[in-house]
């Protein structure tokens, strides 16, 4: 129990702004046990995304605005650390084709021109898409819970990590395949039960959310050797953004 009352406090301090105490240990089991629960560490977020598009309709603002508004508040209820990790990694696999060079690139932490572009297409996608959503609560819950989810398949075993110091290295092959099919094939079946939509199309968004991250997830293996915290954030930004626009 006190693994994953450990693993619980990583999620949710790593993942949200919520306040926790500290984790009194941590190891690749508590790693993997917190990214197996991101998902749920996310629900705050969700919930208060989903709040934010509610009121908004509610008030009769622009969807625009309104959609900018709810994801803003992910951004910020998560520090902004997805994407700042995606950010990061475009200008990493933006860099030199040498290995070394595209690490140190996204090591630094400062946004080149790569990174703020790749940035502000997945954001503009991610608000247009659910500006445009039939059922924009139910698409922003969704999307912000998927985009968690996907974390496990990151840190399944045999991906491996790029660097031998860092989250990455912390949280890389720490998950159970079994674990991430598992959660992979849950998040597909709850999203079949989204109020007012066909029942496939929930299935359909996570399972392209899914793939998108994969294809980085490859991408970034293959690139940079393995992933990095950095390539975990920048793996949720696209799923979210994908599920969006699954479910427009």
């Amino acid at each position: 129990m006190s693994r994953w009352a450990d693993s619980a406090r990583m999620a949710v301090g790593t993942l949200t702004t919520v306040p926790v105490p500290a984790p009194r240990v941590i190891d690749r089991r508590v790693a993997g046990g917190a990214m197996m629960l991101g998902p749920l560490a996310a629900l705050p977020l969700a919930a208060v995304a989903g709040l934010i598009v509610a009121g908004g309709i509610a008030l009769h603002l622009p969807s625009l605005a309104t959609a900018a508004l709810a994801l803003g508040a992910v951004a910020l209820g998560s520090r902004g650390l997805h994407l700042d990790g995606l950010a990061d990694t475009a200008d990493g696999l933006g860099a030199s084709y040498d290995r070394a060079k595209a690490l140190d690139v996204m090591r630094r932490g400062d946004s080149g021109p790569t990174g703020v572009a790749t940035l502000v297409f997945v954001l503009l996608v991610q608000v247009g898409a659910l500006a445009g959503a039939a059922h924009p609560v139910s698409a922003v819950v969704v999307s912000v819970l998927v985009g968690r989810c996907t974390l496990s398949m990151s840190c399944a075993r045999g991906v491996p990590s790029a660097r031998p110091e860092g989250l990455g290295a912390t949280v890389a092959g720490s998950v159970p395949r079994t674990v991430a099919v598992v959660i992979a094939v849950a998040a597909g079946g709850l999203a079949a039960l989204i109020p007012g939509t066909d029942w496939w199309r929930g299935p359909l968004a996570v399972a392209i959310a899914y793939v998108v991250t994969a294809a980085l997830l490859i991408r970034c293996t293959r690139r940079l050797g393995g992933v990095t915290g950095d390539v975990l954030g920048a793996g949720v930004e696209v799923a979210v953004a994908a599920a969006l626009l699954a479910l427009v």
